[in-house]
């Protein structure tokens, strides 16, 4: 368990992060999300007792981390995967870790082995590419078996084979009842991972929630209808108390507000139009995190508007 309480950092007239509460269980993924600036990094830093907060507090498993005796034992951390001694092999660097920690050579055989280094274990970690250096983070988090695992963007670099890996590995940690914090700006790899989210912006809380919820909050509603009788389609429909029928004669899609799919599928079967598409509209994560954060976003570009097809396509 993670608990943050009341969490602020300053840095001279800068706030970076800002009166900060939140709790990690076990069990589950959590994703840990903001925009660039939100304070991620600040916080997870101060959950690892790297930064002082200004005020406030955080513990881990009851304790804060300075005060376990052998923290690489109860908390596995990747906030910089390249923070490695460039010099030395992978085997090597998790060597000199299990032994300040008197973690057995065979654990080091173990990880190196998970994480898929075991042809370049010898090699010097300077070396290695984005992937594999991702991959001896990895393994360092993991080396002391710990009960929660707080990592940084682990899926930067990694190939395909390496996202599903991962992926995978934090699935089977939590189902083992550990406390997994990720960071990530992957938010199509969040929606897969991750059970429950924190969001921050500009420092502050903007949800503690879990993923189904948060994009429930954010989607728009609605029925997108697409047919080769829409003209027709779209008369029936908007003969319906409450409904309203946004209408691209062009594509033949209805976007279709104040009735759901079911009736709007027993309608164009009792007037025998032909439907080739009935889908419920939902916000993805990524579009319930740029709604949810639009206001808390430091660095803002200009984005053209999307047409109706574009925004179902996308």
């Amino acid at each position: 368990m993670i608990e943050a309480v009341g969490l602020t950092k300053r840095y001279g007239p800068k706030t970076a992060v800002q009166d900060l509460s939140f709790s990690v269980r076990p069990g589950i993924v959590t994703g840990f999300l903001g925009p660039n600036g939100a304070g991620k990094s600040t916080t997870m830093r101060m959950l690892l007792g790297l930064d002082n907060p200004s005020a406030g507090h955080a513990t881990i498993n009851g304790r804060r981390y300075a005060e376990h005796p052998a923290p690489l034992r109860e908390v596995g951390a990747m906030l910089e995967a390249r923070a490695i001694h460039t010099g030395r092999s992978a085997f090597n660097h998790l060597l000199a870790l299990a032994a300040t920690h008197g973690i057995p050579r065979s654990r080091v055989d173990e990880v190196i082995d998970l994480v898929g280094l075991r042809q370049v274990a010898k090699k010097r970690a300077g070396g290695f590419s984005l992937g594999m250096g991702q991959r001896l983070g990895i393994a360092s988090a993991l080396l002391g078996d710990p009960a929660t695992l707080i990592l940084d963007e682990p899926v930067n670099g990694l190939d395909p084979e390496g996202i599903l890996w991962i992926r995978n590995l934090l699935k089977s940690l939590a189902a083992e009842g550990r406390t997994v914090l990720v960071s990530s700006h992957l938010m199509s790899e969040m929606a897969l991972t991750a059970e429950h989210l924190i969001v921050i912006g500009r420092g502050q809380l903007i949800a503690d929630t879990s993923v189904a919820d948060f994009t429930e909050r954010a989607s728009r509603g609605g029925v997108l209808v697409r047919s080769r009788d829409s003209v027709r389609l779209a008369e029936v429909l908007g003969e319906l108390p409450g409904v309203s029928v946004t209408e691209d004669p062009e594509t033949q899609v209805l976007l279709v507000d104040g009735v759901d799919s079911e009736r709007i599928g027993e309608l164009a079967d009792q007037h025998r139009l032909v439907l080739s598409e009935l889908t419920p509209q939902k916000a993805s994560l990524e579009e319930a995190f740029m709604e949810m954060t639009k206001d808390a976003v430091e660095y803002d570009a200009v984005v053209a508007p999307r047409t109706l097809v574009e925004e179902h396509a996308a």
